[in-house]
This record gives C-alpha cells, structure tokens and sequence, in this order.
C-alpha cells in the first residue's frame, strides 16, 4: 500500500461505522462462508435494499455473485467474532452459535440481521457492490460494535445532547 493510500484509508477510518458479518451458502452441504464488512449501507426503502461493499480479491465476494446473503449487525461483545471472520483469530469456526431462521446464516446474538436476495452487483474499484433485496429482518436490539480509526469501540451516549426523534 502507497503513502497515499495509507493516508486515504486513515482518513476514511475517521467515519465511524458498525460492524457485519455478511454471510452466504455454498454448495450441496450448505457450508457457510462470512466475512467482517464495515462498508454496509441501506439503499431503499421501496424495495426494500442494502449494499455490501467486498474486496473482489475475497473468497465471499465470489461466492456472493447473485446468491443470497445475510447480513449480521454483531453486538458490542462480538469483536472476537469480527476478528473470526476477518481471519485475525486462530479460534475455530466450529463453535460459532447460529441461527436458523431462513434463507441466509445468521449469527446468535447480532444486533440485527438481513436475510437478503441478489438484486445487483456493480464494479466499485477494488470492491464489488452487491445490492440486495432484503427478504426478511429482525433486530432483537442491543448495543452494537462500532469501528473507528482502526479499533473496535462500543457505543455511548453523548451526554447533554437531545433525541433526534420527533
């Protein structure tokens, strides 16, 4: 990585973002693959779509070409889940807990979850952007993992400030 990408991708780690683990199957037994993704967005409410941006070097973003997928919000106490599935940990994928709620992997205990249909897939540089129609969600809630400038953070709230709901 150039000086100037470095300093690229420095910069864009001062945008806060949650954490996911998007997940798919694959094959006749129906393994399971994921990778950590921080790059996860909505795109529309009708229909309803998010997107996942993955290196197009990664083993999922070929396995994710117009296959559904999950998307997997982790919980503040799930960053050694995030280091599993971003290949930093030496700790089996055996044990990882799953749900079985439908047509994508989802993780026990995620924030909220995506089980999404191919919709689109668009060049994005180094990355591919995969649109997906959400099929189905559910946000059991929590406090989610948050990445920032590098390191996983946990969520707090600002004191003093008000509700953005109205």
């Amino acid at each position: 990585m150039s000086a100037g990408e470095r300093s690229f991708r420095d910069c864009l780690g001062q945008f806060a973002s949650g954490v996911t683990v998007v997940t798919t199957l694959h094959g006749d037994l129906g393994t399971v693959h994921g990778a950590t993704v921080s790059s996860f967005t909505s795109v529309s409410l009708r229909p309803p779509l998010v997107m996942v941006s993955l290196d197009r070097r990664s083993r999922l973003s070929a396995l994710l070409a117009g296959g559904a997928f999950g998307v997997n919000v982790l919980a503040a106490d799930q960053g050694d889940l995030a280091l599993r599935f971003a290949g930093r940990s030496d700790a089996p994928h055996e044990d990882i807990e799953w749900q079985d709620t439908g047509p994508a992997p989802r993780l026990a205990g995620s924030v909220a979850h995506f089980a999404c249909g191919p919709w689109a897939s668009y060049d994005g540089g180094d990355h591919l952007l995969y649109v997906g129609e959400v099929l189905s969600f559910d946000a059991p809630g929590g406090e989610p993992l948050v990445f920032h400038s590098g390191a996983f953070h946990a969520l707090r709230s600002a004191a003093g400030l008000g509700s953005a709901r109205r």
